[in-house]
């Protein structure tokens, strides 16, 4: 299994990322990292954490499942971690000295699921502050541009806080200790309706296939389809990355996931550098 990039990410590709927030880049991982991942994932979904909840069920019975923090009990995940190109690409396009891993997140799509993801930021939701942040979305399966996680390029600069949707209402099974979150507090405005006009916004997403992955910055908005039709389903394999100006920070909005209490737990309080085995840094600049 190849630990090494396969191919130098481009300068016109890091341009693209620091401009617009979003980029996709192509046949990065082979074949051998997504049978490991598809093999992790499997085990995730026969033993889930605590953490996991079905974000939707229709009545066909048709679910989108989702998972975090799954990676110290799940050895293909640890290995694309600590192993896999994954920390570099982050590096490169953040412009990092150094980067530590954050969490990884699944969300798992019944063919023909026609669940929306509502259009969001992340890090306004996490229990760390800083623009060096970036989520490498990688799916494991082909996926249509109508269908895969859509961005709009450029929101990661300059956005004001905006009143963003509670994922812990996203539960039908009423799962209890679900994260939640309250923006209204401190919210300047609200999200802006992007469903009504996509192209005013610029809103792009795009085919993908096993071994591309989008890697985009934690404040752009995202969201959009993510509906299936019945031929297939969905899995998607997504790790969060902390890059140099990055630190701890205690939302009184809520945090979703809320690690909190995990940090104090391990000596991290609000102004300090990530670290400990909890978000072990897995890249340096030499």
């Amino acid at each position: 299994m190849n630990s090494d990039l396969p191919r130098a990410i481009t300068s016109v590709e890091i341009a693209t990322y620091q401009t617009e927030g979003v980029v996709l880049l192509q046949e990065l991982f082979d074949a051998d990292w997504i049978e490991l991942l598809a093999n992790g994932l499997a085990q995730n979904c026969r033993n889930p954490t605590y953490r996991s909840r079905v974000w939707d069920r229709d009545a066909e019975g048709r679910t989108m499942f989702w998972d975090s923090q799954a990676w110290r009990a799940i050895e293909q995940y640890r290995r694309y971690i600590f192993e896999s190109p994954a920390a570099q690409i982050a590096a490169d396009l953040m412009g990092s000295n150094h980067v530590n891993f954050f969490f990884d997140a699944v969300f798992v799509r019944s063919a023909g699921t026609q669940f929306a993801t509502p259009w969001h930021q992340d890090e306004p939701y996490w229990s760390v502050e800083g623009y060096d942040t970036c989520t490498i979305w990688m799916p494991l399966d082909p996926v249509k541009r109508e269908s895969a996680l859509a961005y709009v390029p450029g929101s990661h600069r300059h956005a004001p806080v905006f009143d963003q949707y509670n994922f812990g209402e996203l539960n039908p099974d009423g799962k209890t200790g679900v994260d939640q979150v309250d923006f209204s507090g401190i919210a300047e405005q609200a999200l802006p309706d992007i469903d009504a006009d996509p192209e005013h916004f610029g809103v792009v997403s795009w085919d993908m296939q096993p071994g591309d992955c989008v890697v985009f910055n934690s404040r752009i908005i995202h969201g959009g389809s993510g509906k299936l039709d019945g031929e297939r389903g969905l899995r998607v394999f997504t790790t969060k990355w902390l890059g140099d100006d990055v630190r701890i920070k205690f939302r009184e909005c809520g945090m979703d996931p809320d690690h909190s209490a995990i940090m104090t737990e391990n000596g991290l309080m609000p102004g300090d550098r990530p670290g400990t085995d909890l978000y072990p840094r897995v890249w340096s600049r030499a």
